[in-house]
């Protein structure tokens, strides 16, 4: 027989096989459960966790409420059992007690098997969506504001706290039921003994008022173990990144020296919040611990003073024991949960909340033809009042120092909208173009293209062209990508690694030029774009570059004699000035 069988329809066959029961057996959540807007605060956003995904964590509670009750049942139905059938010796009573024990037992098992999946499920469903909202927004290509972030940061809120955020969502399931089981105890209290009962439901309240109080500590002490913590795995990426550089330039030690004192901050600022949280978790527990004996001895007195009988001593005796376990857990869930989840909601937020770098605007027509680019009154590095007119067709080789480059690919890329001048193409300021619309207008290459994992062919066959296509064919030619494809072991399905690493320099090069010139766009500016390749290479590539681009307008950043053979125009800014001249052409000052 097959190990497989086909899913049935019938719910009772479903239930009675658990199918659909573990994260593998559904189909992959989609869409956003908990909303979040501007004026989300971190508490609201671990409130609005708790109830994301009614339709598991309310059934996954019910159960859970269910084993809780269950649970405190059962030193009721023993005290029944030794008053109404081993203190009268009724055989016949005591099998029907034994028979409910059972069938509470049974109960406690189904509901806390299920109660407990269901509201993991739930956990997992939110955390796997935080953590594509989060990385989302940051690859958002608009940028994001705020604060630069290292890499290992961005890592540890789309891991780390996004997971304790998450975590909230168990609040709504296992506290309820620990607190109903607190109410049902203080209940089952007041039928046999009413002082017992209010010293119940008035104390258990009192100690969940002081797990708020006593939190907020906590809650700080945390936010700083996670900023720690972050850094530190920020400090750790942006060593290993850099790796070839700091052995290249002697620099390990430093690096090594800098990352160390990071990562001492970071295990500090660990153990003295996780110091607090022990302590603060210790001192609830003594607290309910001696509240539960105080109960317990109560009612021994009670019992040695005639007021209650054996089977009532043992339900007291047994609830006592029984409401420690909920009464702790509430303070565990409430003191580290909720305490955690606060400061990770406040970094998630930070990342959703960002709003983009520049705002983009509502234009979507630039007019037919091959419009100008026009830049007026542009401050740029050691430039001032800068005045430039790119043609929208042809090649441009545009040469100038690192600083001045540097800023106008920022603004051509609309990375940062300029203090001062204007940016225009024809008759349209270019950052009145909607998003779509100045990315398929002017599209910039940064000098160090960024690979993401996977093969070759994946990081270039990009924005919806699929591999095989044309464009895909003729970007790979255009940027000799098929040389590169010769020299690795499984061609262009050979992986990359992790930031392109198992790729040369010039081979990673090659492979951003290649995925460059897949989209369509009016412009391609790029970057020095050849630095790290030969130059019989260098020349055979501007010679590709130059055809694939056809009509298109090609802006090269760069003072590459191959590249700026290939130019129609070259224009080089230096002291100021602006001059434009054809290749073989005398400059023109202007």
């Amino acid at each position: 027989m097959s190990a497989t069988f086909e899913r049935s329809r019938n719910p009772l066959v479903r239930l009675w096989r658990f199918e659909g029961f573990m994260v593998a057996d559904r189909e992959p959540e989609r869409g956003r459960y908990v909303a979040i807007d501007e004026s989300t605060t971190p508490r609201q956003l671990v409130w609005r966790t708790m109830w994301g995904v009614n339709k598991y964590t309310v059934p996954a509670m019910v159960l859970v409420i269910l084993h809780f009750v269950g649970e405190a049942l059962v030193p009721v139905l023993m005290g029944l059992a030794i008053d109404r059938a081993v203190g009268e010796h009724d055989l016949a009573q005591l099998s029907w007690w034994v028979l409910a024990l059972a069938v509470d037992f049974a109960m406690l098992s189904l509901t806390w098997r299920f109660g407990d999946r269901l509201a993991m499920y739930a956990k997992e469903v939110l955390e796997h969506q935080f953590r594509m909202r989060v990385t989302d927004r940051m690859l958002d290509p608009r940028g994001m504001a705020g604060p630069a972030r290292l890499p290992g940061t961005a890592l540890s809120i789309a891991t780390s706290d996004v997971m304790r955020l998450s975590m909230a969502v168990l609040l709504a399931v296992f506290p309820v039921g620990e607190m109903l089981a607190v109410g049902v105890a203080g209940v089952i209290f007041l039928w046999v003994s009413w002082p017992l009962g209010i010293a119940v439901l008035v104390g258990a309240p009192l100690l969940l008022w002081l797990v708020d109080r006593l939190g907020g500590p906590l809650r700080a002490r945390s936010e700083r173990e996670q900023e720690l913590a972050g850094d530190a795995a920020g400090t750790a990426a942006d060593l290993v990144a850099g790796l070839r550089v700091l052995k290249g330039i002697g620099a390990e030690r430093i690096a090594a020296d800098r990352y160390r004192r990071v990562s001492r901050r970071a295990r500090d600022g660990a153990i003295r919040a996780t110091t607090a949280e022990s302590v603060y978790i210790g001192i609830l527990q003594m607290a309910s611990s001696l509240f539960v004996v105080a109960v317990g001895i109560a009612a021994g007195v009670m019992a040695v003073q005639g007021h209650l009988t054996v089977g009532e001593l043992i339900t007291v005796v047994g609830l006592t024991q029984f409401i420690m376990g909920p009464l702790n857990g509430i303070g565990k869930n409430v003191g580290a949960v909720w305490n955690g989840a606060i400061p990770s909601g406040s970094r998630v937020l930070s990342v959703l909340q960002a709003g983009p770098t520049v705002q983009s605007g509502g234009a979507t027509d630039i007019g037919s033809g091959h419009p100008t680019i026009r830049i007026r009154g542009l401050r740029a590095g050691t430039a001032h009042d800068l005045d430039l007119d790119i043609p929208g067709a042809g090649v441009t080789a545009v040469v100038t120092d690192q600083a001045i480059a540097s800023v106008l690919c920022e603004v051509l890329a609309r990375e940062e909208r300029p203090a001062h001048g204007q940016v225009s193409v024809g008759q349209v300021d270019l950052f009145d173009l909607d998003h779509h619309a100045a990315r398929q207008t002017v599209r910039v290459v940064p000098h160090t293209p960024h690979l993401f994992e996977g093969s070759v062919i994946d990081n270039i066959a990009v924005d919806g062209h699929p591999i095989g296509s044309d464009r895909v064919t003729r970007a790979i030619t255009a940027a000799m990508c098929d040389d590169v494809a010769e020299s690795l072991p499984d061609g262009l399905n050979s992986p990359v690694g992790e930031g392109g690493r198992t790729l040369s320099g010039g081979q990673r090069q090659r492979v951003g030029l290649a995925r460059a010139l897949v989209p369509r766009s009016s412009v391609l500016v790029l970057s020095d774009p050849t630095t790290a390749v030969d130059s019989v290479t260098e020349a055979e590539i501007a010679r590709r570059l130059r055809v694939a681009r056809g009509d298109g307008a090609t802006v090269l950043f760069t003072t590459s004699p191959a590249l700026i053979a290939i130019a129609d125009e070259v224009i080089t800014i230096a002291d100021n000035v602006v001059r434009r001249r054809t290749p073989n052409s005398q400059e023109v000052g202007r």
